[in-house]
């Protein structure tokens, strides 16, 4: 019978095991040829206590969040500890092709990395945000997990884990790098996710009953888009120089300023349709965004 519940993989032996693979060379990493490899077909979907990173191609069966990941082209994709994979209820296709690297926190532990892996936001990106590789990059990655395959299956000493790790570190800057890339090269994507926040924004200011509920949350509009809040922030960062929340704030202070140009409302009033709760915050809120109160920036303007 099919488990209802996603299936909780903590260590890298689990994963061999429910892949009919051999016991892995190293507890805490492990590296797995994805091709020819046959599932589980009782798991229909996995939260893993462990770092995952993925390329793969060939594959259009797997699901992550409620986007589904096309494997058409060669994609990478990283997953955080906690996150759910799933996949469809035929399986495994049989072209898929590829690798995935897991990497249990604990190897990480006490080394440079430790830290500076919670730093790569797009550990918390979504799957359909993957990293589309162009075929030189492709080749450069593969050359660093062929490094640490080759030290993953020497014998294991002192140097082991430092070599390891410096090599993971060479290729989550190289992710960073390429997907900084990737922000400018997908324009006509990038722009079209531009245009629908400034209409996701301008439908929210417009609508009285939202804003009685406060300003919109970084979650809400990311949802609202159906892309991740960090993948959104970081696309913002690159493209235009601004977080999500600067969005939210310059679109708000642009919708105080037509009503305190346009209507006879009292600040207090304004800043009750704009979602504040006490008058005060909209006024330092406003001042500190336009060197101007409400009331200088009305008589300013008039």
């Amino acid at each position: 019978m099919a488990h209802s519940k996603p299936y909780r993989i903590k260590s890298i032996p689990e994963i061999h095991r429910l892949m009919g693979l051999p016991k892995p060379h190293h507890p805490l990493i492990g590296l797995i040829d994805l091709k020819g490899l046959k599932d589980d077909p009782d798991i229909k979907a996995v939260i893993t206590d462990l770092y995952v990173v993925s390329l793969k191609r060939g594959c259009d069966k797997l699901f992550y969040g409620q986007q589904k990941y096309d494997f058409d082209d060669g994609l990478m994709a990283f997953i955080a500890p906690g996150q759910i994979l799933r996949g469809e209820a035929n399986g495994v296709p049989h072209n898929l092709e590829g690798w995935m690297l897991f990497i249990h926190p604990d190897f990480l532990w006490n080394t440079s990395l430790a830290k500076k892996i919670k730093q790569y936001e797009y550990f918390g990106y979504s799957t359909n945000e993957a990293l589309f590789l162009s075929e030189k990059e492709e080749s450069l990655i593969n050359t660093l997990i062929e490094n640490i395959q080759q030290e993953y299956h020497s014998n294991i000493d002192k140097f082991s884990q430092d070599v390891i790790i410096a090599q993971l570190e060479l290729l989550f800057t190289y992710a960073q790098r390429f997907y900084e890339r990737q922000f400018i090269t997908r324009k006509i994507t990038n722009s079209q996710i531009l245009n629908r926040l400034e209409a996701v924004l301008s439908d929210y200011f417009n609508n009285e009953e939202l804003l009685a509920t406060g300003l919109p949350s970084v979650q809400y509009i990311a949802d609202t888009l159906t892309i991740s809040s960090k993948y959104l922030s970081s696309l913002l960062k690159q493209l235009t120089g601004q977080t999500t929340q600067q969005h939210i704030h310059e679109k708000l202070v642009e919708k105080a300023k037509e009503k305190l140009s346009t209507t006879e409302l009292s600040v207090s009033e304004i800043a009750y349709k704009l979602g504040f709760e006490h008058s005060q915050s909209f006024s330092k809120f406003f001042r500190t965004k336009t060197k101007q109160s409400p009331l200088e920036f009305r008589a300013a303007f008039n």
